[in-house]
């Protein structure tokens, strides 16, 4: 494919794959799509060790990373550490967590223990996120995301200086103009029919609509997001304007994901109505799998959801132990264990490889557009 935005990025085709997987973003890079490391909970030491990886397994072949660094966030510049941040968490709350986990057979006097989750959320801080970039930009990434907010201005000035695009996610017009005057390259649309977090919008509607507000804005790419698991998908949002599309539930039942065999399994049976859109994971909405997790955080006798950070640091220790005892037929446990994903689930019914992905898409493509030329003959 020639677009502007492939050459750009020395890419054949305008497939971005968002994935905490170091496999995945080297197998789609390798198709000739473009892969990007999630690498908000990496500590600087972690990811290099990711990135070298990939470095060695593209052959020169470009990828990029995705921060999340929100514009409200409790302690956004770091003043205090996580463990201070715990000591914030209402009593209520751990209250209400331990009693759901008993609820479900599962012993909760070790969850505050440290044993199942020590990621800190510091590279969700400027500060924190700056470090992660001091490692990134010692590798030949070619983009740099904010998945949360507009980019700080002292991190974007500094990726494109250095020749690294910066893109930032949007789930409303007003959003994507602000994100454009701040000066980014990249803005991704994102309809709430994504996986993680999202807005209220669905993708056929916010798309145009942000392609319309930002028509004086030569220089700046729109790329289309959310429920997106087929290349007639893409030629769709291609036909309305935009310059390639942003994926990530897609990859999740690939044989590379990250994903537990416990969800993965529970993925490949779900339909596009087994998602929700929760605050129960992070404290802002998310759409995730349906569980007893997300259930429970809905029902009557709940507390509200913590701000952000601190919802996530109620919620990541018991998904973590969740997750390690459903891989041992925990039936509590495998009730509870979900992940981030988006509507697009009802058409990810078979595991199979990364490049397998990229290739269906791409075959996807070429017929769709074909259907549409067909259209225009005499």
């Amino acid at each position: 494919m020639k677009s502007a935005l492939c050459t750009k990025l020395g890419i054949d085709f305008p497939l971005f794959a968002f994935s905490h997987c170091r496999d995945v973003v080297a197998a789609v890079t390798n198709a000739g799509g473009f892969g990007v490391l999630g690498a908000v909970m990496h500590s600087a030491e972690t990811l290099e060790i990711e990135l070298q990886w990939i470095d060695e397994h593209v052959a020169g072949k470009p990828y990029g990373i995705d921060l999340l660094i929100p514009n409200n966030m409790e302690d956004k510049e770091g003043i205090v550490t996580d463990a201070d941040l715990r000591a914030r968490i209402p009593p209520e709350h751990i209250d209400y967590v331990n009693a759901l986990m008993q609820q479900h057979g599962i012993d909760s006097a070790d969850l505050w223990s440290g044993d199942y989750d020590n990621r800190d959320s510091n590279g969700m801080r400027e500060a924190g996120a700056a470090r992660l970039l001091d490692v990134a930009f010692q590798h030949p990434i070619k983009l740099f995301v904010n998945a949360l907010g507009v980019p700080p201005q002292s991190i974007m000035q500094r990726a494109q200086a250095k020749g690294v695009l910066v893109g930032a996610l949007a789930g409303a017009k007003e959003h994507a103009v602000k994100h454009a005057v701040a000066g980014v390259d990249i803005v991704v649309v994102s309809g709430t029919e994504a996986g993680g977090h999202c807005g209220e919008v669905s993708t056929m509607v916010v798309l145009p609509e942000v392609l319309r507000a930002l028509e004086s804005y030569d220089d700046i790419s729109v790329l289309a997001a959310g429920g997106i698991a087929t290349g007639k998908q893409m030629a769709a949002c291609m036909a309305m304007g935009a310059a390639g599309v942003w994926t990530g539930s897609v990859w999740l039942t690939t044989l590379e994901a990250e994903t537990t065999p416990t969800v993965k399994a529970k993925m490949l049976r779900a339909t596009s109505r087994d998602t929700v859109r929760s605050r129960s994971r992070t404290g802002k909405p998310t759409r995730q799998l349906r569980s007893a997790w997300s259930d429970a955080w809905r029902a009557p006798d709940a507390p509200e959801p913590l701000p952000m950070p601190l919802q996530g640091l109620l919620s990541r220790p018991p998904m973590a132990k969740v997750d390690k005892l459903a891989e041992g037929g925990h039936p509590g446990a495998q009730a509870l264990a979900a992940y981030y994903v988006g509507q697009a689930v009802g058409l990810m019914d078979a595991e199979i490889d990364a490049r397998s992905v990229v290739r269906e898409f791409m075959q996807d493509y070429v017929d769709a557009v074909e259907r549409l030329s067909a259209t225009l003959e005499d």
